[in-house]
């Protein structure tokens, strides 16, 4: 039986200023996840109680249950605060864990000045299910609505 053709469509882009120094948007984005990600946006099958990134190349991006269980989204394949990390995303566009997904989401944060930061987010993907992954993450509740709730949380302060 043959594997299943790996699509690999046009990366999603997306770009968004916040008000915000570099290393604070970095820290936003990476550190508190958990305060501008929405609980809707789970895949445990219990409610979601905070998203996780672990500081360093090799650490986990994970959400943990309000009953504490874990379900692993990826892993961390770059940490270089406070200019970028890039995330693998192993999640197939039923929203399941899929090490089949070979999918990364690089996110660079570019100082504009002392108190504006660019943020560029590059979401790279190949699967059997690739064009259906890139619709969900490039719908308005993908990585656009993403975006904006992370600049509501980050021009906070």
């Amino acid at each position: 039986m043959n594997a299943p053709l790996k699509i690999t469509p046009t990366p999603v882009k997306k770009t968004i200023t916040v008000q915000a120094s570099q290393r604070r948007a970095f820290e936003v984005f990476t550190s508190r996840v958990g305060t501008w990600w929405p609980k809707s946006h789970h895949i445990a099958k219990v409610e979601m109680a905070n998203v996780f990134i672990e500081p360093r190349q090799g650490g986990r991006w994970y959400e943990r249950g309000v009953d504490g269980s874990e379900c692993d989204w990826g892993k961390v394949l770059a940490w270089e605060p406070p200019g970028r990390v890039v995330l693998s995303w192993h999640l197939n566009s039923k929203f399941a864990l899929d090490e089949a997904v070979d999918s990364a989401v690089d996110v660079r944060f570019i100082a504009e000045n002392a108190h504006t930061t660019r943020v560029e987010l590059e979401h790279r993907i190949t699967a059997a299910d690739a064009e259906a992954i890139r619709a969900q993450v490039d719908s308005p509740g993908g990585w656009g609505g993403l975006l904006a709730a992370f600049a509501a949380a980050a021009n906070g302060g």
